[in-house]
């Protein structure tokens, strides 16, 4: 160490260099290295400032430089706590540095106006001993190649997880999980980086590779947090935008690259890097966050249209969508608007459903704050925005969640309870609570950051039983013999909980497709089971969809024999609080399109298509229409392409009769909305009532809807290519006058134009056991539906 009185040469920058001494004692000069520093040599020698020593400068001086065994922990990437020995830490004899920067030629220490060359150990490691008090504010001035570039030290901050946060992570009940795992821009002792975290308990050691560090992450490892599991390090100078990934060194010494499960932003696939980001989005949503939750979701009209966003307008933006998606969506009336996953996934293919970025919006239209502009307009266009959400599974990507840090881990540790049997992916393991946590924060996340207004959870069935789609030998039974899966009705139940209580005005429905008691029931509520509900809001009712779409496909001649198809349905309608799904999967993988599903010839198609779509937003329960289907596209969907635009075009010569289909979705819209008993009795059976629901032989429907006033609407479907003339029903005889407000038959909607009387009284004569009735025309494969005049 040069003492006080001697000087080092002066830097360019007028600052005056010290030299510091590795282990001699401190008033001993150390030996200057040629071509070591950045300093002009033309700039004469003057006299250093001087370098206050430390208080006990008569205990023993201690080396700097760190031992054998630090070195090479560091180097393979498995120490555990690099705080503890780089950086600048108080010794005997003064304050001892050291710092590790692989392929720098050297590392000076700056602080006030003083600087200090630290000797090189060798393979990237540098340290000093200075004679000081205490520890400075300082910085490192690092040379590569001759260039000098000025930097923070990382490992002289403090960790930026409290006591609080790393109490909640053990508990696995931090529900704002993203703010302190991930990467996050902060401002740490006065100075503006990213915070880097990651939950990686097995893990020997991890470090963090970027464009900062040129993808090589041995000069930045992470410390171990305790027993929380949790690796971390503030890397001062590293902002929005960087890409990164965390280098984990395994149990067995190897190490991976992974991809931060917590990213809010990911690279654009095939790129599996994750990317630091900051959210500039100023809301304008702020009317309808007040407002979503005035009316529960179960009495409010909910009319939803199923996008894949990728494939609506292919080559299409978010921000693009925002300028055309509100407004389609609007014209036609629909309520919502559900959006099948955006959760960034590696593979298009898979629709979203194989999700390894669970906080990211796919990168594939842009950015988080764009898809965030893409929700806004859509709220301010008064459309909610529901999004499909899956917790189930995910993919075996080897840059991804699957065994993160060397061992299962977000997946279960038994590989018949890890392994999904359809879908080659892995299950996660819903019994450990750090993935609880992981999962149940992602719910909250979505809903809190990106305004979401329900999730749609998929494949529900798939996490409930523990031998779905396995054999028998190839699953083991619950601690009571069952084949329920305890776990994952544990963690519902906590999302579902955790959700309604944290976000107002959300929705959670099942993708449930089989008959699990209390799927919509509270969680503390039990059933004949024996189990708590499982709290979601609503659930897709699979066996309506499956039994209708089947009578539907039968020759009219031979639907008398399947007349229980339609009526089925409401045996149980009110079991759980349903909504009425024609989605995505019933329309791809040769199950044809909505209107090929139908009988008979083109015109008898869109005919059965028109009757069914108004029974069906009719019948008790909120419906649910995935795109193409609105206009009667002829051929399955296709991620490729997208629907059939061109249908639509006034040049093709059958353009009026898809509009005409159209034209009947927004006017079901239009009166559904302006309908009370369409909607507002749902899930009460007093909301329902069947004026003929046996004949088959007819093949006539007709019930009445009500609303909370106990007004009714009368729908009735003729699903038989017959006109049939003065069809007596029974009605009640308080109505003095019925008025036909819809009919799928019109000629604008490519009907027959046949229609009854636009006003029909009710006679005196008791019928189908009510004291009134009314005769009515009612056209061939048309539904109607007429209301008191």
């Amino acid at each position: 160490m040069t003492s006080k009185k001697s000087a080092g040469p002066k830097s360019k920058s007028g600052k005056k260099q010290a030299k510091s001494s590795q282990a001699a004692p401190a008033k001993q000069a150390g030996a200057k290295k040629p071509g070591r520093q950045a300093d002009s040599p033309e700039n004469a020698p003057e006299k250093a400032p001087a370098i206050p020593k430390a208080r006990t400068p008569e205990a023993p001086v201690v080396s700097p430089a760190l031992d054998r065994a630090d070195r090479e922990r560091l180097l393979a990437g498995t120490h555990h706590d690099p705080h503890t020995v780089l950086g600048a830490h108080p010794v005997p004899g003064g304050v001892a540095f050291r710092v590790f920067r692989p392929h720098a030629e050297a590392v000076t220490v700056v602080f006030d106006d003083v600087r200090a060359e630290l000797r090189d150990n060798g393979e990237g490691f540098f340290s000093g001993l200075l004679p000081l008090p205490e520890v400075p504010a300082y910085r490192l001035l690092v040379s590569y190649d001759g260039t000098a570039h000025e930097t923070e030290d990382p490992y002289r901050f403090l960790p930026t997880l409290g006591e609080l946060d790393l109490h909640l992570l053990g508990e696995g009940r931090h529900e704002e999980l993203w703010q302190v795992l991930g990467s996050r821009v902060l401002t740490q002792q006065g100075v503006t980086g990213t915070r880097f975290a990651v939950w990686a308990p097995n893990a020997l050691g991890v470090r963090v590779a970027g464009g900062f560090d040129f993808w090589d992450a041995t000069g930045f490892p992470m410390r171990s947090l305790g027993s929380s599991g949790v690796w971390e390090l503030f890397v001062p100078g590293v902002g929005e935008g960087e890409l990164y990934k965390f280098e984990i060194t395994r149990p067995d010494g190897s190490r991976t690259l992974r991809a931060d499960p917590m990213a809010r932003r990911t690279e654009v696939p095939p790129a599996t890097s994750s990317i630091v980001d900051v959210s500039r989005h100023e809301w304008g949503d702020a009317e309808w966050m007040a407002h979503r939750a005035d009316r529960p979701v179960h009495e409010a009209p909910f009319s939803v249209y199923e996008v894949h966003l990728p494939s609506w307008r292919p080559g299409l933006t978010y921000r693009q969508l925002a300028e055309q998606l509100p407004a389609y969506v609007g014209d036609l009336g629909f309520t919502h608007v559900e959006l099948m996953p955006v959760a960034e996934h590696p593979f298009g293919g898979s629709w979203g459903y194989q999700v390894t970025g669970f906080y990211a919006p796919t990168a594939r239209l842009g950015t988080p704050d764009d898809f965030k502009y893409l929700v806004d307009k859509l709220h301010q266009a008064g459309i909610g925005v529901l999004m499909d959400w899956v917790p189930a599974h995910f993919p075996r990507d080897e840059w991804a969640l699957a065994e993160f840090d060397g061992r299962p881990l977000y997946e279960h540790g038994d590989p018949l309870r890890a392994a999904h049997p359809d879908w080659g992916t892995l299950e996660f393991d819903f019994g450990r609570r750090e993935v609880r946590n992981f999962l149940v924060a992602n719910a909250v996340y979505w809903c809190e950051e990106f305004h979401i207004d329900g999730l749609r959870v998929d494949a529900v069935a798939s996490m409930l039983y523990l031998d779905y789609s396995r054999e028998e030998g190839q699953w083991t039974p619950n601690e009571f013999g069952g084949r329920e899966n305890l776990d994952a009705v544990a963690f519902l139940q906590e999302m579902n909980a955790t959700v309604y209580r944290r976000c107002p005005g959300v929705v959670t429905i099942a993708e449930e497709s089989t008959a699990w008691d209390g799927v919509t029931r509270p969680t503390h509520h039990k059933g004949p089971s024996g189990f708590g509900g499982l709290g979601f809001g609503l659930k897709w009712n699979m066996g309506w969809m499956h039994d209708s779409l089947a009578y539907m496909s039968h020759d009219s001649v031979h639907r008398k024999y399947h007349h229980h198809e339609m009526t089925f349905s409401m045996v149980y309608a009110y079991s759980e609080n349903y909504v009425l799904p024609i989605s995505h999967d019933e329309v791809v993988h040769g199950k044809r399109s909505l209107v090929s599903k139908m009988p008979g010839d083109w015109w008898q198609q869109r005919a059965n298509l028109r009757a069914y779509l108004a029974f069906m937003w009719a019948h008790p329960g909120k419906q649910l229409l995935f795109m193409g289907q609105e206009f009667a596209q002829g051929a399955e969907w296709s991620e490729a392409h997208g629907p059939d635009w061109w249908l639509l075009d006034p040049a093709y010569g059958a353009e009026s009769e898809h509009r005409g289909v159209r034209d009947l979705v927004r006017d079901l819209n239009t009166a559904y909305r302006a309908t009370p008993a369409l909607w507002e009795r749902d899930t009460d059976p007093a909301g329902f009532e069947w004026i003929v629901g046996d004949a088959a032989e007819d093949n006539v429907f007709a019930f009445l809807r009500r609303d909370a006033e106990g007004t009714p609407l009368l729908c009735v479907a003729n699903l038989s290519p017959l006109v049939r003339h003065d069809y007596r029903l029974g009605v009640p005889d308080d109505v003095p006058a019925w008025h036909e407000t819809l009919n799928t038959d019109l000629g604008r909607y490519g009907g027959g134009d046949i229609a009854g009387q636009d006003t029909v009284k009710p006679e005196p004569q008791p019928w189908h056991g009510r004291p009134a009735s009314i005769r009515l025309t009612l056209p061939p494969l048309a539904t109607v539906w007429l209301r008191p005049a």
